[in-house]
């Protein structure tokens, strides 16, 4: 079993972007901790950031037949993204969306998520972990 993580806009400044939302630890431990997770939960992973909506785009059309589950945090795109919903429901991989802060208590454009249409489940506000959450989840579903 495979997954993709995706990372969108600005997860590479973590630690340095806002750290009492986001938290002190940087892109590196993140992406550390999300393989060690994928290892414990007995998948491959692959990890991809970008700042650019399309590049996300070609990287999900791309994992067509060769992912068997997407963890994505869609960032700023997670609430204007009509682009990135399209191509999940285009490539139909499942797919649980993530988030580092609880979206539902901040700004109000936030509690939007288009991405969430596509999903199988959110996870929010669980901080890094939630990633790992994301991935077991994943995992567990899959193999039912």
């Amino acid at each position: 079993m495979k997954f993709l993580i995706i990372n969108g806009p600005n997860l590479n400044m973590l630690g340095i972007r806002e750290p009492g939302i986001y938290g002190k630890q940087d892109f590196a431990y993140l992406l550390d901790y999300v393989k060690q997770a994928c290892d414990d939960a007995g998948v491959e992973c692959e990890t991809f950031q970008s700042n650019h909506e399309g590049a996300i785009v070609d990287r999900i059309q791309e994992a067509y037949g060769k992912i068997d589950g997407i963890v994505i945090n869609p960032a700023a795109y997670t609430h204007t993204s009509v682009a990135i919903l399209d191509a999940l429901k285009s490539v139909g991989i499942p797919t649980v969306e993530v988030h580092i802060s609880d979206i539902n208590s901040r700004e109000e454009f936030r509690k939007h998520s288009y991405v969430s249409l596509a999903a199988k489940k959110t996870i929010a506000g669980h901080g890094i972990p939630g990633y790992r959450e994301a991935i077991l989840w994943l995992a567990d579903e899959l193999r039912k």
